[in-house]
This record gives structure tokens, sequence and C-alpha cells, in this order.
């Protein structure tokens, strides 16, 4: 099994202890036995540490066990920085429906009938801009000044601060750009800024441009790609995030940099990362030895215990009828997660009758008195729609995690196959990429898909942009980017495009394109004057 790389429990402890506690993030230490700054940065070991606790915030919620958060007054499970993200940019579309309506804020979000008062929301912001903040205290505690007055003069020590500092800036601006693609702004604050400042708010041009010059400052002092140790990140991450940006910047910023997309494809591309020969692989309990993946949000049955992304989808993709959780190395939670008929209908036709990305199961094996109807008429009924097998807490092997509550498989933020339909889409947008190339990409995908055949493959007339939207539904689903999808496809609010439970009606209907960001929640708003509510809301 992997080694997790970080001790988060610890480090989430000590880190915050020097937090800035301000109203607007609420954070609190659960744990009165903290050591100062002085102490955690006088060893080696404490800078290494504290960079841990700014990776820890975004796979934990707090330094106790799995109901344990850093976030007063908001509950652990709705502050999980992977799983906000999930309910965010899935829940809210056309690929997932959750069962437990009664659960804090997902009945409003999967029927896009969302407020300003929306727990889920309200934990993703917070979680998201404590993020900003741990990266500002380690920014802060390892400036020059700061290690020059503790008389810091190993050169190895000094080499691995400057490396640390700047991940900790690429996680920073990772966090920014969260913050600009989900709520549209952001309360600015970095490491210059005085304890307890509010930070002024950030629109997206100024995200956007503050996140660009960063990134672009950082990149060239990250480790090459693939060279840092397994969940540290490195050039491919921030370049990662800079072809997210401009792929999707006639939204933010209303302009075409699709050229600049292509060009940061193809840097993560030749920087040796490859599919992953069995697609599902990518998501069991070993995903950690892919190649395919770029950076992973870390899971450890035994030593990262909570209820994060993969914990929620694997044991919610278990079948109320069927109770597969034995399969794939869970106990489950009844049924608790269903897929949208219209994510299903992506794999209509002969083309997809052995494609390893259609795992819907439809019923219980054998049994025709117990088949799943593809419609869900009624939410609260777990039986209607069907299914997904796609992850699993067991390893290529078989070989199973050592909790079946807890999973041992890493949730793939950023892999290679993205990339490869990024590259494909900013071309066919006027990028300067080939269409030859963009066209070889995409069956590169489809054949993996195909266990290596070229039966699925496409040809240059049939690589469109609808067919992009579509091909990532079928390569991405559960892998929180659908949301940000059908909003670039502009698919997402008005009538353009339903589904199920769409605007709350049972066969979908147009929403408002104020949905297209979120609000800023009545706490945050609150607690910082400078914020503004978002149109519409």
């Amino acid at each position: 099994m992997k080694k997790i790389n970080f001790n988060f429990l610890y480090i989430l402890m000590l880190f915050t202890a020097f937090i800035s506690c301000t109203d607007e993030m609420n954070v609190v230490s659960e744990d009165d036995d903290v050591v100062s700054p002085e102490i955690l940065f006088s060893t080696p070991q404490g800078y290494r540490q504290a960079l841990s606790g700014v990776y820890g915030n975004l796979c934990l919620t707090g330094t106790g066990d799995s109901g344990s958060s850093i976030l007063q007054g908001i509950d652990a499970g709705t502050s999980n920085f992977g799983r906000c993200l999930w309910y965010l940019q899935d829940l809210t579309t056309d690929e997932a429906i959750w069962s437990y309506e009664n659960d804090a804020g997902t009945r409003e979000l999967q029927r896009t009938i969302w407020t300003p008062d929306n727990p889920l929301l309200l934990g993703m912001f917070s979680r998201t801009m404590v993020e900003v903040a741990l990266a500002n205290s380690f920014l802060y505690q390892t400036s020059d000044e700061k290690v020059a007055q503790r008389g810091v003069t190993d050169a190895t020590l000094l080499a691995n601060i400057k490396d640390y500092r700047n991940e900790a800036r690429a996680l920073r601006a990772y966090a920014y750009y969260m913050m600009m693609d989900l709520f549209g702004k952001a309360p600015f604050v970095t490491e210059n800024d005085p304890t307890n400042f509010a930070g002024p708010q950030y629109d997206r041009a100024q995200l956007f441009a503050f996140i660009e010059s960063e990134l672009n400052e950082v990149i060239p002092n990250l480790k090459a790609a693939r060279t840092n140790e397994y969940g540290r990140i490195d050039k491919a991450f921030g370049q990662m995030v800079l072809a997210k940006m401009y792929l999707n910047a006639e939204v933010y910023i209303q302009q075409d940099r699709y050229s600049d997309c292509v060009a940061k494809c193809s840097e993560i591309i030749a920087s040796g990362y490859g599919l992953k020969p069995n697609y599902l692989d990518n998501f069991k309990a070993d995903n950690n030895t892919s190649e395919e993946m770029i950076f992973t949000l870390q899971s450890d049955g035994s030593v990262t215990q909570n209820y994060g992304a993969t914990t929620m989808i694997i044991n919610g993709q278990i079948g109320d009828w069927e109770s597969n959780g034995s399969e794939f190395g869970v106990g489950g939670w009844g049924g608790a997660i269903r897929v949208r008929k219209q994510l299903v209908q992506k794999f209509d036709g002969g083309d997809f009758d052995f494609d390893a990305r259609k795992t819907f199961g439809t019923g219980v094996a054998g049994n025709d008195n117990q088949q799943r109807s593809i419609d869900i008429s009624d939410i609260s009924v777990k039986t209607q729609g069907y299914i997904l097998n796609k992850w699993s807490n067991k390893t290529s092997a078989g070989q199973s995690g050592p909790s079946t509550t807890f999973v041992n498989t890493d949730f793939p933020l950023f892999r290679l196959a993205d990339v490869y339909l990024m590259y494909a889409e900013a071309t066919l947008r006027g990028g300067n990429g080939t269409a030859a190339q963009a066209l070889a990409y995409v069956n590169e995908i489809r054949e993996r898909a195909n266990g290596g055949s070229n039966v699925g493959n496409i040809t240059s007339g049939q690589l469109t942009l609808d067919f992009i939207l579509d091909e990532r539904a079928r390569e991405l689903h559960w892998e929180s980017h659908r949301r940000q999808d059908l909003i670039r496809f502009g698919k997402f609010a008005g009538g353009t495009y339903n589904w199920a439970w769409k605007g709350n009606a049972a066969n979908g209907i147009a929403i408002s394109p104020n949905l297209k960001v979120f609000p800023i929640p009545t706490a945050s708003l609150n607690a910082n004057r400078n914020l503004t509510q978002n149109t519409g809301y």
C-alpha cells in the first residue's frame, strides 16, 4: 500500500496555532497541546512539517478523528475540500443524484435552487480561504528575514525552504483559481498583510491577473514534472492550473487565450506522463502508481481517515438493491449516489459496447424483477436510476484497502487524459494546435477505453465541440469538471440543455444565468464588509 508522505494530522495541529483566527475563516485549534512557530521552525523537519499543513488542508478537515474540523461552526462533512468540490462541480449537473436530501445543502445544489445560506457553499468558501491563510502563514514564517533571524545557514535547508515556498505559492494560486471559478471573486490577502486583515474584494479579472503572474514566476523554480515526491506539486501542476484558466478565459475575463492553453497542454504532455493502459486503474486503491496522475488529493484508510471525496464517492456508488460493497472493498452507504440518465445516454450506441468507461449498474444480476429504470422520478427512491461502478477501494491486483469505511483511493484532481481533451478543444476553438494532433490525442483516449482496439476511433469530421463536451463527460465523469465544462459550452444556464431535476423539475427546466457563479455565503459577507453579493442573489 502507498505511503502518505506527510503527517497531516500532526502538522495541522501545529499549524492552527498561528493561523490568523479571524471571524471570516473561523479557524480554531482543536488541541491545547500546540507549539509556537519558534519551536516548529527550529529544525529542518519543522519546515517540512509546516508545508504539510498547506497540503493537508486539501485532504483533511481537522486534527482529530474523521468528524473533527478546524473550521468553527462548520461540520466536517460539509467542509472537506475534495468533497465540497465534487458537490459543487458534479452534483449540480447531469452527472449525479444524492439520495439523502436531508443532508445539509445537498437538495438545493442538485436541484439548482441554492441560496447564500447553503452550508456546503460556506464550507467550500471557508476551506478554500483557509488554504490561502495556511499558505500565507507559511510564506510569512519562511521569509528571508525570518530565516536569517533564526540563524539558518545550512545550504541544503536553505534550498529546501526555497522549494517549499514555491510550492506554497502555487497552492495559494490554485486556491484563488478555485475562488475565481466557483464564486467569481475573493477577499485578497497575502503574507504581507497584517493579522485579522479583511482583504479587499478581487473580481475575476484581478484574480486572473494575480494567478497568472504568480504561476509564471513560480513555475520555472518548481521541480521538473514527475521528479518531486508523490503528493507534492511540480511544474506540471502550475502549468495545469494555467491551462485550465486559459481554456476558460472567455468565461472569466472575456478573452481568447486558447493558443496559450495549447502551449501549456503541450508542455505538460512533453513531460513524460502517459495514459494508464487500464482506464479503471486510475480509480483504484493503488492509483498513486499511475503514470497518468499529475496531482491527486491523497487518501489513506489508516492514516487520513475522513469523509472526503473518494470515501464519499466509493461508499456512495454502492447500490441499495445490489449491496455490492464487497466488490469494491467498502461497506457502502445504502445507495447514496446514482447517475442521472443524461450521463448514461452519453454512452448510447454500438461504439460504446466495450468501452471500459461505461460502468453503469442497471439492477441485480439474474433477477429481472430488480432492474433499475434509467429515469429518477422520485429522488428518495434509491432503486431508481443507474448506479456507477467506476471507483474502487481495491488495488489493481484486487487487494482491499485497510478499512471498509475510509478508502485508500486518491482523488485525481488533474490527469493526462484531461490535458489531451483540453488540447483538442482549444485547437477546435481557434488555438494554434494542429488538427491532426488533436484527433490523435482523442483517439488515443478512446483506444485506451477499448482495450487498445480502434473500434471507437473517430474521424476528423466527427471531432466537433459538441463531441468534445460529450467525450469529456465519458472520460471525466465524477471527477469534478462537469459544471465548469457546461458553463464554458453555454449549456449550464438557460434551457439549451436540460437534465433531470435541473431547476427543481423532474425533466429539467431553464435556470437563471446568475447561477453560473455561486453566491458569496451570508456568513462570509457579514464577516468581511469589503465583499459584495453576486448579481441575482
